[in-house]
């Protein structure tokens, strides 16, 4: 039996999806599955299993990446195809059942959304599957030892970014003698080329003479979600790290503004959001200048995140 899994291009949206597929296989034990994805997402579905590959879709002019994709698919006979994309491409192709998903802007959070599309009775919680290099790379990161605050400081566009300062003035507070990460080692993420927005928090970091663990260019995806298993807490802006925290179980606080966190909050028992006083409506502005504007987050004080993280710290205590 072979199943055709199409799914998000970004990486936080692809991770939302992952709970659907892991319950396509779980419903075909034995079945050859085929992922098509865009290819920042593409590495997450390395070690899924029954995988047969990943077709990697690079965005083309007048949607010429989905004439490629009907070229590494329309010879196959698939029994199953679950198209997220809504594309007319997985129409012409030789199946059985297919599910295609049109977005839908309704508040209603996207896991959710997802999994009454497939028809399931209930949600599909994220899951990914890292493979024992991953499982290993990620000892050798993050190895046994004093808990570890992880911290996700930068995001795909500079609006939802919260202020560097205040990731900094948080991890005082949070790693400060008597406070419930004392002592703790600080885990800085990112995606390749964002070590730069992080360098002033990492600096910090050092300066008060905490081990701090760097996880960004040469970490793969699955590593840094393995890393990110090993945390007590993870702090960051609406992204994909955030996605990929929550559904490492690892206790998750989304930090939300010119984003939707009904749609996008991480979802999970051991997640929380904690936003702006603004709604998203008064910051994303129809006009909004996306490329060049700089943050939205700054109504986000530090004391209601540090409140909200203290919350859920003692609302997962001995999860992590």
């Amino acid at each position: 039996m072979r199943i055709l899994f199409v799914t998000s291009t970004r990486i936080g949206d692809a991770i939302l999806s992952t709970g659907l597929l892991n319950r396509l296989i779980a419903m075909h034990p034995g079945a050859a599955i085929t992922v098509a994805c865009g290819p920042v997402a593409a590495p997450l579905f390395e070690g899924v299993p029954g995988l047969e590959r990943v077709i990697a879709l690079k965005k083309k002019r007048f949607n010429g990446h989905w004439l490629d994709f009907i070229g590494e698919t329309i010879t196959q006979y698939w029994d199953v195809v679950v198209d997220l994309r809504g594309s007319l491409a997985t129409l012409i192709l030789m199946r059985g059942k297919r599910y295609a998903y049109h977005t839908n802007r309704a508040p209603v959070a996207r896991v959710i959304q997802l999994s009454k599309f497939l028809g399931l009775d209930d949600v599909a919680a994220p899951k990914l599957w890292p493979l024992p290099s991953h499982e290993e790379e990620a000892k050798q990161l993050v190895p046994d030892g004093t808990p570890v605050l992880a911290l996700g400081p930068t995001a795909n566009w500079r609006g939802k970014e919260w202020a560097i300062e205040n990731f900094i003035d948080l991890t005082r507070r949070l790693t400060a003698p008597n406070a419930p990460l004392a002592g703790a080692r600080v885990m800085v993420l990112g995606a390749p080329g964002e070590r730069e927005t992080a360098a002033p928090l990492i600096k910090d970091i050092k300066d008060q003479g905490s081990d701090v663990i760097e996880v960004f260019d040469g970490v793969s995806l699955l590593s840094a979600y393995a890393c990110m298993a090993r945390a007590a807490l993870y702090v960051g802006n609406d992204s994909g790290l955030m996605h990929m925290a929550a559904a490492a179980q690892t206790p998750t606080l989304g930090l939300f503004g010119p984003t939707r966190d009904d749609l996008y909050a991480p979802f999970g028992p051991h997640c929380a959001v904690v936003r702006t006083p603004q709604s998203f409506e008064e910051l994303f502005a129809p006009d909004l200048d996306v490329k060049n504007t700089g943050s939205l987050m700054g109504g986000l004080g530090v004391d209601a995140v540090e409140r909200a993280a203290l919350e859920l710290l003692e609302k997962t205590k001995g999860a992590a």
